[in-house]
């Protein structure tokens, strides 16, 4: 198969689809490789690199979307990407439907197979494509909460670890799965206050194992989520409900019972955001304030660490795309891993959360392929 890897156009986004050695890999296993001129800048790796592992390198995008039979990219295509995306073509990558029925409709419009990296699932339930990135982006939300809560940042003017004799910043994560793991880990880690809430009992009890009382941990109920929330320094959302759009469950009307100059880190924005008052924002203008609360929502912030993330999500990807370049389509047809991932199939829906949270029919696969 002819795998292309155009560069990625999204603001402030510099982590590339494939880096060389997973280049070696699609070569090795009889594929031909094509890159974009400076795909792979971002990471520090050059057209050289990639011509010594094997790949062409092609002038523009537009070269790159003509000639190949799969896309592997990072971020959403753009709308100048979807309209280069053709029927029998595989685009895989993370999409993030739900919150976003615009790029929803131009992938079905152009008929081609979208697999999510965030849907695709392993042997025990997990998304292990959408894990690596959940784990930068649990560490990350402790750095990006820090510098917001600088008085220089329009922050409290906390540090998040305080010193000896003065309390440290109380942090509170919405959601107890990788994210908010990782969120947890850097913020105990640095000497902070911190309470994980999450409505799952069992995991609230890995935590509180795995952190050896060194968190709290506490169910979530509206009334528990509105006590830590109006306590808090900082509030990290680290929801996550499958292909579907995260819930909203910090209100506006919350905001003023919070400590003003509070900082919150919606790390769930890429599915909407699980604040109300949510909206996305780039590394270039990362924060805003709504109602004396700063507020973070970068949209990608593993692409803040990008030779770091390229490498982890390579690594989990590798396996999976792969099996689609060996197979074609049949690969989604015969690994239930890689089907869970397809959210859209020749203009049709595949993902039943997706089209939920977009108001549009669901075809399940069996419908769709035939």
């Amino acid at each position: 198969m002819k795998v292309g890897v155009p560069k990625e156009i999204k603001a402030h986004e510099y982590r590339v689809g494939l880096t060389p050695g997973a280049v070696r890999e699609y070569v090795a296993a009889g594929h031909r490789v094509v890159i974009e001129t400076d795909a792979g800048a971002g990471i520090g790796s050059t057209n050289d690199d990639y011509r010594a592992a094997g790949a062409t390198i092609l002038d523009s995008a537009a070269e790159v979307f003509a000639s190949s039979e799969m896309i592997v990219k990072v971020k959403e295509p753009q709308p100048s990407e979807w309209s280069q995306l053709r029927e029998s073509q595989i685009l895989f990558t993370y999409l993030h439907l739900a919150p976003d029925p615009e790029q929803a409709k131009g992938l079905l419009k152009s008929g081609c197979t979208a697999i999510a990296y965030e849907t695709v699932t392993d042997a025990h339930g997990g998304l292990p494509l959408l894990a690596p990135m959940s784990e930068v982006a649990g560490r990350l939300a402790i750095e990006a909460a820090g510098s917001a809560l600088k008085r220089s940042a329009g922050g409290r003017g906390l540090l998040i670890g305080g010193v000896p004799g003065v309390q440290p910043a109380r942090i509170v994560v919405i959601g107890g799965g990788v994210v908010g793991t990782h969120a947890a880990r850097m913020a105990a880690g640095l000497g902070a206050e911190v309470t994980v809430i999450d409505r799952s009992i069992p995991r609230l009890r890995e935590l509180d194992e795995l952190f050896e009382g060194r968190i709290r941990t506490r169910f979530s109920t509206i009334e528990t989520v509105e006590e830590e929330v109006f306590a808090a320094d900082v509030v990290i959302g680290a929801v996550l409900v499958p292909g579907a759009s995260a819930p909203k469950l910090v209100r506006r009307s919350m905001l003023s019972s919070m400590r003003k100059r509070a900082v919150i880190v919606d790390v769930a924005i890429d599915q909407g955001g699980c604040f109300e008052t949510s909206h996305p924002t780039t590394h270039a203008d990362p924060t805003y304030e709504v109602d004396g609360i700063i507020h973070y929502c970068v949209a990608n912030m593993p692409g803040a660490v990008p030779l770091t993330s390229s490498q982890a999500l390579n690594n989990a990807t590798l396996p999976f795309g792969l099996a689609l370049a060996n197979k074609g389509f049949s690969a989604v047809l015969e690994n239930p891993h890689l089907r869970a991932g397809l959210n859209v199939h020749r203009g049709r829906l595949t993902y039943k959360a997706v089209a939920e949270s977009l108001g549009l029919p669901f075809s399940p696969i069996e419908q769709a392929a035939a």
